[in-house]
């Protein structure tokens, strides 16, 4: 079976101001796989993000998204190709309800049926949520707000799901709702490109991983691999 590349990264540079946040990053995300960026705070994980769904601006280098370069894209172009970001810190409307949130994540839409059914399914993915529709988003727990940014994220129906840190700042137990949830996309076909502060959780339930020293690519293997390796359990599994 002839395995296809969703993104290809090509020597992506990323400055801000005088700091080099990533320099020659060559990275692939083939269709349906999970894969994670590791690496510790600062290595410029969140950056590859952003870069990819052009909310900072490479100083150098191609994002190729589905055989189109999109380097030069705007945020909602991009968008509108099928990627979705997920980002860290959630970024919720607060003050709006859930379900205005979630509707928000489909402005690009105007297949009216289809939302509404793409709502129901989000409320299937999510029950939580699906109690929650009316209430203000702000006042959810910080799991049901997670739960709230991926689903939003999945309103754009993306093929590429950025998720930044999907399991920061949370219970265990609502960080393995969540690694379900994502496992669940998975199988569903979207394919994931992930950064998340439990390296070793993340690994577990990836194909491939990124490691990233200081805005530089020092190793890409089988997720399994990266379990295995000895350095790298020192470094950030623990």
């Amino acid at each position: 079976m002839t395995i296809m590349n969703i993104l290809e990264i090509i020597n992506l540079s990323v400055k801000y101001d005088a700091i080099q946040a990533l320099k020659d990053i060559n990275l692939v995300v083939n269709q349906g796989e999970i894969v994670t960026l590791i690496g510790a705070n600062g290595a410029g994980k969140t950056t590859i993000l952003k870069s990819i769904s052009r909310l900072v601006k490479p100083e150098q280098g191609q994002i190729i998204y589905q055989g189109k370069d999109t380097t030069r894209c705007r945020p909602d172009q991009v968008v509108k190709l099928g990627i979705a970001h997920s980002p860290e810190g959630r970024r919720i409307l607060a003050k709006q309800t859930v379900l205005n949130n979630l509707e928000l994540g489909a402005y690009i839409r105007s297949d009216r049926l289809r939302i509404k059914a793409d709502l129901e399914y989000q409320f299937t993915l999510f029950p939580r949520l699906a109690e929650r529709r009316h209430q203000i988003a702000g006042t959810l727990s910080g799991g049901e707000q997670q739960m709230l940014a991926i689903a939003r994220a999945l309103m754009s129906r993306p093929q590429l799901l950025l998720l930044d840190e999907p399991s920061l700042g949370l219970a265990p137990h609502i960080v393995q709702e969540i690694f379900a949830i994502i496992r669940q996309l998975h199988q569903s076909g979207v394919t994931i490109l992930l950064v998340e502060q439990n390296a070793r959780l993340a690994l577990e339930n990836s194909d491939r991983g990124y490691v990233l020293e200081a805005g530089i690519l020092k190793m890409t293997q089988k997720a399994s691999d990266l379990l295995n390796d000895q350095r790298l359990r020192e470094a950030y599994l623990g």
